[in-house]
């Protein structure tokens, strides 16, 4: 139908142009060498993993929408293979998102000790936990915990065994989901803290603050203030507060679009299994390609809120014409 036609050609575009967006983004990292630190490394692993969701995840799930039935006919490795970089990249996407929350975090709340260095290796830390956990929930199935593929009924899916159900959607959202929430809790409480502060001090009239004694034989000015701190307020937002606020944006925004395009998706993973509920096949393929997409609007978030890619951008294809 023509309906139809309009779906697939969709979702080959939202792969292509996830694909090619995330690759733009990992291309002007490599190329500009002021990307080179904190936090761009955080925003290049999660392109990496948004580039491997479009390149080896989302081709193959087209091909399992276009069968007759929704039906694997590609064969048990190929299944496996699919399903492992599916669990994986997603996973690794998700929590790569997740830890450049934490790096907002950090940086707004804890600039004295939060210094370049430190914040150079906890990123690398965080990076290497982020595939390492998101490679040890894939390969739990080929080890043994579940089956993936049904030769019968020509099925390949996540694994329904109830306790790596639980585990598994567990350790890919439900843990970072608490996690990035609590950091713009706490992000939206620091930035209200600063502006609030930034209100309550205001600069004291001059003649009830200070007063002013010239001596009489020596060329010199006694200043003497009555109170302890006198603090000057300029015009305006401080640089801070805007560093606070557009982070706040940033994350609240980056954070609302992972839980929309995510959150269906994994409530239906966790629930079908233990309750052996029967999900039609049309809602599951929705609710998975919609959690597909969260890796077309991440590199869209990082950009639309850093002047300096939109600057590299527009260089790189200059220089490449």
């Amino acid at each position: 139908s023509i309906f139809t036609v309009l779906i697939l050609t969709l979702l080959v575009l939202l792969t292509v142009a996830t694909f090619l967006w995330n690759l733009l983004v990992l291309a002007t990292i490599l190329r500009v060498k002021a990307f080179h630190r904190v936090p761009h490394n955080l925003v290049a692993s999660t392109a990496v993993s948004d580039v491997l969701v479009a390149a080896l995840v989302m081709p193959l799930s087209l091909v399992k929408e276009l069968s007759a039935g929704r039906r694997w006919r590609l064969g048990r490795e190929l299944c496996l293979v699919w399903v492992c970089f599916d669990v994986l990249c997603c996973t690794a996407s998700i929590w790569n998102v997740t830890a450049i929350a934490l790096d907002r975090y950090w940086s707004v709340t804890r600039q004295l000790q939060y210094t370049l260095l430190a914040r150079r290796r906890i990123s690398n830390v965080m990076i290497a936990l982020t595939w390492l956990l998101s490679a040890a929930i894939s390969l739990a199935p080929l080890l043994g915990w579940g089956e993936t593929y049904s030769p019968e009924q020509e099925r390949c899916q996540l694994s329904q065994d109830p306790s790596y159900t639980i585990v598994s959607t567990s350790g890919a959202f439900y843990l970072p989901l608490c996690v990035v929430l609590f950091v713009y809790w706490k992000i939206y409480k620091a930035s209200k803290f600063h502006m609030g502060g930034r209100r309550r001090n205001a600069v004291l009239p001059l003649p009830e603050a200070a007063q002013v004694k010239e001596a009489s034989q020596e060329p010199q000015m006694v200043f003497t203030a009555r109170r302890a701190a006198i603090t000057f307020q300029t015009d305006g937002e401080t640089w801070r507060e805007q560093k606070d606020k557009k982070a706040a944006l940033m994350v609240g925004i980056l954070i609302g679009v992972f839980v929309l395009c995510w959150i269906p998706f994994f409530i239906t993973e966790l629930i079908s299994p233990l309750c052996s509920c029967n999900i039609p096949p049309v809602w599951k393929s929705i609710f998975l390609w919609l959690g597909y997409s969260n890796s077309f609007f991440n590199p869209l978030i990082y950009t639309a809120f850093n002047k300096n890619y939109n600057n590299a951008f527009k260089n790189l294809f200059v220089k490449q014409r």
